[in-house]
């Protein structure tokens, strides 16, 4: 498979609900299923910031560097004797109309262009991490953590969260999009404290309304690195 994009994905803030798995049956495309850890399905809003982005190879001026929020939940597809563990996105926010045309029509995902802000504070022992989206109004997630990166453990929730490797979008009744993201295993972060101030049903619809009483189970910030995501492919 070529490369259709590459870039770098870093300082990746992850906020992880445990939902009922029967809401997300509707979201769940062909010939997919439901990807658990430790028999809890989780939903994730991930923020983070796109650098040194290429599209086929090329930096387009203005789209180099950006943010993206995410709305993700976990499923895998079996593909002969092996299974691959894979994303869908609920809806990717990104601040750039241009970036969200190309992945609504090249990968049939949901995007939203909407304005959007960030804010790293890095110091020698603590960091501070800010994703923000205005619809209506601000909404932001926040995460205090440490400065010192440690490996994930194999097994950990961490690496269920970070560990997926696939994209997948239903494209029609009965047909689904396959994509490959490459990158090397993260590295994450000790999470101190953080702030969700997000009206989920204003952002993702009605149907995620209830997260804006919920707590994370977990919440991770991820350094990331550089990423490949590859030309996709239809699943019948």
């Amino acid at each position: 498979m070529s490369t259709f994009l590459s870039a770098e994905w870093r300082k990746l803030a992850m906020a992880n609900y445990a939902i009922d798995p029967d809401i997300l049956k509707a979201f769940v495309p062909y010939k997919t299923e439901l990807d658990t850890w430790n028999n809890t399905c989780y939903v994730s809003l991930v923020g983070f910031m796109f650098l040194q982005t290429k599209l086929l190879g090329m930096k387009i001026p203005g789209h180099v560097n950006f943010e993206e929020v995410n709305l993700r939940f976990y499923v895998r597809y079996k593909e002969g004797n092996n299974w691959k563990r894979g994303v869908v996105f609920i809806k990717e926010i990104v601040p750039k109309t241009m970036i969200a045309w190309v992945a609504n029509n090249v990968y049939g995902e949901n995007y939203e262009a909407l304005p959007m802000r960030h804010n790293w504070q890095l110091g020698t022992d603590k960091q501070i991490v800010s994703y923000g989206w205005k619809k209506q109004q601000w909404h932001e997630m926040i995460i205090h953590a440490s400065s010192t990166p440690q490996d994930i453990t194999t097994g950990s929730e961490a690496e269920f969260i970070t560990e997926h490797y696939w994209g997948y979008t239903q494209t029609g009744l009965s047909k689904t999009g396959e994509y490959e993201v490459q990158h090397p295993r993260w590295q994450t972060y000790e999470v101190t404290d953080y702030t969700i101030s997000v009206d989920f049903e204003l952002s993702y619809g009605p149907v995620f309304g209830f997260l804006n009483n919920w707590h994370p189970r977990s919440v991770l910030l991820a350094e990331g690195s550089a990423i490949k995501v590859l030309s996709g492919k239809r699943i019948r």
